[in-house]
């Protein structure tokens, strides 16, 4: 049984900020829950940022403390470069840094290369993982983003992929990096976002004549994770400020640890105490939601700490579901060895017990 389902679904408020990027997403993180969306299913162009995608599979494929010796072929490519050279042995630890950081187009040569053999390879493992992850609106057709040919993203596919990527702990502690260490020289990440929005933690900087400036970000706040996505947008840095602010201002994390409801246990020593789990807190709307409880009239000993025996729901202003979490017993109720039922009140609990699948049974709660 699943200790949360959150439901995507797209959250509106009456003013949703103006921004410049002819496509834009920001999405929930967990959850994938849209909270603004504009041309999100138009073909774009997505440069450099298309190395999220080449970053996650190095991750995933490759052993960081690898060594790789570096062949002619990789070096000296066109636009962004760690300035590989022929026959220099380097780890896929400096490789990957330089590829996230200051998007070398080098790096992702050499990292698509060390992972299936040949850059057309590895663009056919890229073009499986993103169906696999849903994206159905894209084709990648290089590792570094600089082709345009055949090529083409959308916003919506975008988040999908940041999503996917920041919930790798091993691509996301190299993304949220300001700076680091990679073949003897210093890389600062060309993420600003980094130094200039509080609780920025990644994710990729692009840009080419053909795409125009694309920026995928991640940012967090008051136990929230949003990804936000601009593609062709000549001020990515204010948007992204800005569509960010405003995400955080729709949600908020939801509280659940003082929750609590009393059920009455037959032949127990005490009625249960059933509370939703309190580590977990869904990204819900500020306003307009409404929760409900599902829980039985009555309990039979023993209860189980732990024992799932109802559910807390929350619903929209629609009535759309938001989310669904197990509420559980506190603590155990074991049978009360000195309780004697007699005859008529085993007849009541009886008849209880069968409505338990009628009408009258579950009861629910609105508040």
């Amino acid at each position: 049984m699943l200790l949360l389902q959150l439901l995507p679904g797209a959250v509106r408020a009456a003013e949703e900020p103006a921004v410049s990027a002819r496509a834009a997403v920001v999405a929930e993180l967990e959850t994938g829950r849209i909270l603004f969306e504009k041309n999100p299913d138009m073909p774009m162009k997505a440069a450099s940022t298309v190395k999220i995608l080449t970053g996650l599979l190095a991750v995933e494929k490759l052993d960081p403390a690898a060594e790789i010796t570096v062949r002619p072929e990789w070096t000296g490519l066109e636009g962004s470069s760690m300035h590989l050279r022929p026959g220099q042995r380097i780890t896929v630890g400096e490789l990957l840094r330089g590829l996230l950081l200051v998007s070398g187009n080098d790096a992702a040569m050499a990292l698509a290369c060390a992972a299936a053999g040949s850059e057309e390879a590895f663009t056919a493992l890229m073009n499986e993982r993103a169906a696999a992850l849903g994206m159905t609106g894209s084709v990648f057709t290089d590792a570094s983003g600089l082709g345009s040919e055949g090529h083409r993203v959308t916003a919506r596919d975008m988040a999908v992929l940041a999503r996917a990527a920041m919930k790798n702990e091993s691509f996301r502690a190299i993304v949220s990096l300001k700076t680091a260490e990679a073949a003897g020289q210093t890389l600062r990440n060309h993420n600003k976002l980094l130094w200039q929005y509080e609780g920025a933690v990644g994710v990729k900087t692009g840009y080419t004549k053909a795409a125009g400036r694309t920026l995928v970000s991640c940012a967090e706040r008051g136990g929230l994770t949003l990804v936000c996505v601009t593609l062709d947008d000549p001020r990515d840095w204010e948007d992204h400020a800005r569509l960010l602010d405003w995400g955080f201002g729709q949600l908020e994390a939801a509280d659940l640890s003082g929750m609590a409801w009393t059920v009455e246990v037959v032949s127990g020593l005490m009625p249960a105490t059933v509370r939703p789990d309190g580590s977990l807190r869904p990204a819900l709307p500020r306003e307009g939601k409404t929760w409900e409880v599902e829980l039985p009239p009555f309990l039979y000993a023993p209860v189980e700490a732990g024992e799932t025996v109802g559910f807390l729901r929350c619903r929209d202003e629609a009535g759309n579901l938001l989310c669904e979490v197990p509420l559980r017993c506190a603590e155990g109720v074991p049978l009360d060895p000195g309780q004697k039922l007699s005859f008529r009140e085993k007849l009541r609990w009886a008849w209880r017990f069968a409505c338990r699948h009628s009408a009258g049974y579950p009861q629910y709660a609105f508040y």
